[in-house]
This record gives structure tokens, sequence and C-alpha cells, in this order.
């Protein structure tokens, strides 16, 4: 998506057979375990490549007092047990059958990523194609929306999934984000309306610039000299390509650069909007926040020019079942697709994840290039590959920060689990 709505990962992941655990501070005490609600997807870049990732939440169980001399020896609980643990008490060895998906994790992986790819390149291609019959970007932006929702109202009405609870509190938070992100969705249909579908995924490529210089100079997050000194060949590339793209118009280039900021500060509310509500349910609420915030500005636009000539040039041009049929089409592979890269990216570590956002946009410039035959000069292919490396690289070193962040405080409580069995072996043994 180059789209992670709620983005990064914080806290302590979930691992199989180990529950987080916290040193009790004080003498007599037991070990306090701590509760982990759930783990939800990114998207980010579920929205446009991003994926809406809350944090972890973890929640303190009460503290259970335990005498000294009846303590007993914590151990680790597996997630999948072996035949011997699986029996019950009478006996009876149970093992519950292995599916497909537990089986062959790595392939449905593979199938996740491809599906994700092939149905952002459909996107993309009727979103491109019905923009050179229907040029109006800011109603599109609102059907885009609108069919979304519409699935999801269709899913909550059938329990796949079941519609999550929403209260006022949560609504305040979510508001900013669905308002920057109904900013950042008009801005990039408007560019891909007016300019090469390859030309404004070159363009938002500056997106990690613009994260970068949010988290150091709004957040007051430092960013290392790696992590800027890795921005450099985006920034340059970006602008070899800018320099002699033969589809360049300035409508093009400044609605991406505002996109790119739009999805910034989404990233920045986001972070205000942490929350254990799935990343399924989460999204819906912001599509449902988002179309609200479209419909206006495309009235008023858009409105007079669709009800004079708009509507009436494209049936007569396509036809209305087309018309029809790619208004819904386009509006369902946009959901399909950001819902894909949710599920996909929930499935992967963070540095497979920056991967598989580099390579997708790869893989949307190829394919746009092959299918619309858009010309580009040697100095624009040039300055893409340019781009796209850099993001490569931003991409890495994020990656491996966050990993360190991740594992860090996994590794603390690791040791302090540790060092309180070695405690009261000692004890026992006293």
């Amino acid at each position: 998506m180059e789209s992670r709505v709620l983005s990064g990962r914080t806290g302590i992941t979930n691992i199989s057979g180990l529950t987080g655990l916290r040193r009790s501070t004080k003498e007599g005490s037991s070990f306090v375990p701590m509760k982990s609600v759930g783990a939800v997807g990114d998207g980010g870049n579920l929205i446009w490549g991003r994926q809406l990732r809350p944090a972890l939440l973890l929640e303190k169980s009460p503290v259970v007092r335990v005498p000294a001399g009846k303590r007993e020896i914590l151990r680790p609980s597996f997630a999948t047990a072996s035949p011997a643990e699986g029996s019950d008490s009478a006996g009876e060895g149970k093992v519950a059958p292995v599916g497909f998906i537990e089986k062959y994790p790595a392939l449905v992986t593979g199938f996740f990523f491809f599906m994700w790819y092939f149905l952002n390149v459909i996107f993309n291609i009727i979103n491109k194609k019905l923009y050179n019959y229907f040029p109006f970007p800011y109603f599109v932006s609102v059907v885009h929306l609108f069919v979304g929702v519409v699935y999801c109202l269709a899913s909550w009405t059938v329990g796949l999934p079941k519609r999550a609870p929403i209260d006022s509190n949560l609504l305040k938070l979510l508001i900013p984000v669905a308002v920057c992100h109904a900013l950042g969705h008009v801005t990039s249909n408007v560019s891909f309306a007016a300019v090469a579908v390859s030309f404004t995924h070159t363009i938002k490529a500056l997106e990690p610039f613009f994260n970068a210089s949010a988290s150091q100079f709004i957040l007051g997050q430092p960013i290392p000299l790696t992590l800027w000194l890795s921005l450099a060949p985006v920034v340059l590339g970006v602008s070899m390509a800018s320099l002699t793209e033969l589809s360049f118009n300035w409508t093009g280039f400044i609605s991406a650069m505002i996109s790119n900021i739009s999805f910034t500060y989404r990233s920045i509310y986001s972070k205000k909007a942490m929350t254990d509500m799935d990343s399924t349910n989460l999204y819906a609420y912001i599509s449902i926040i988002a179309l609200i915030v479209c419909i206006p500005p495309a009235l008023i636009i858009e409105g007079p020019q669709l009800m004079k000539y708009g509507f009436s040039d494209a049936i007569a041009k396509v036809g209305l079942t087309k018309f029809l049929s790619d208004l819904f089409w386009v509006g369902m592979f946009y959901h399909l697709y950001n819902q894909l890269a949710t599920n996909t990216l929930e499935r992967v570590a963070p540095l497979t994840h920056a991967v598989g956002n580099v390579l997708k946009r790869v893989f949307v410039i190829g394919f746009s290039i092959v299918i619309f035959g858009n010309k580009i000069s040697t100095q624009t292919g040039i300055g893409t590959c340019i781009a796209i490396a850099g993001v490569a690289i931003y991409s890495y070193i994020k990656a491996q920060m966050e990993e360190e962040k991740r594992v860090s405080p996994l590794l603390k409580y690791m040791h302090y689990y540790i060092t309180d069995q070695i405690s009261l072996l000692k004890k026992r043994n006293e």
C-alpha cells in the first residue's frame, strides 16, 4: 500500500511458545505475566501500499503473591504440542491435523505476495484506462472508497469479519487519520489522471524522505545519519526522472507531492490512534470516514461538469454497461489490493515487508510502461532506477532498526526470566 496507516510495530511481538514476563520488583512476589491483547496488521502501507499495523498492547495482569516456599518453576508453553503432550488425562493421544497453511507457510505467503502485486497492477491499469475517457479524479476517488465501504458493510452483515464496536473516543482518534488518507488518496488520483502511472509512482518514491523529515523535525525523533544518506539517491533519482519525463506537468507533480505529505501526516496521527482493533475493521471505519470527507469536494469541484457533459460523454464513448462495469471493478480492485496487502504484510518480518513494498513499486512501474506503451527517456529510466534503489537501501536500514527495537525488549524479558529461574533453583538447592 504505498499505503501503512498505522505504521510500525512497537512493543513485544507474540512469539510461539513464549509469554511476556516481567521481573518482580518486590521481595516475595512471583513473576507477573503480561497478557498480549493481540497483533494487528500494518495498513499502510494498508492504504496505498501502507499497512494498518497498530502496536501490540500489553496489559498488566494482577499481581499474585505466592509464598516463597510454594513457588514452582515456570516453563514456557509451546504452541504446537507433541503427541505425548497432546494426550489427555485418560491416556488418549490426540493430535490436531495440520492444515495446508501450517504445513506450507512459505508457499502461502508467496501466493499472498503474488495476489497483492497482481491486484495492484490490475487496479492501476483499469484506473488509468478509466481516466483516458472519464478524467474526473475526485469522483473516481469517491467511487473507490464507496465500493470498498459497501464491501465492508456486506462483510459485516454476514459476520466475516464480525463488526468491532467503536466509541466516540476512538472515533476522535481516527478522524485525523481518515482525513489525511482522503486527501492523500484524492491527490494521488489527480496525479494518476494528469501524468503517466510510472511517473506518479516515481514521485511517490519520495515518501520515505517526507516520513524521515516529519520524524526528525515534527515528532523530535532523531534519525541516524545512515538513514539520511540512504535518502540522497531517492531525491537525486526523482529529480533526474522529473526533468526529462515526457508526460510531466505541474498538476501531476504537485498532486503527487501533496499525496506524499498527506500520507506522512497520516502516519503521524496514526501513532496517536494505536488500537487493539483488527486491521480489517479499522480500515473499514477509516474508509467510511474518508468517503464522507471526499464527497463534498467531488460535488463542488466536478459536480456541475459531471451533470453537464461528464457522464454523457463517457457513456457515448464506451457505453453504459462498460462505464458502470469499470467504475465497479476499479473500486473493487482498489479495496481488494489494499486488503491483500494487509494480509500479506502481517505474515512477514519487517525486512521482508520493506523489500516487498519496494518490489511492488518496481512491479507496477514496469507493467505500466509495458501496458500503456509510455515512452521514457534514458535519463528518466536511469533516474527511476536510482530512486528505487535508494528506497530499497532506506527500507533495508529502517527495517533493521525496527527489528532491533522489537527484539531488544524481548531479550531483556528473556534475561529476567532466566535470571529468576536460576535464583529459584539456587534457593531450592539451599
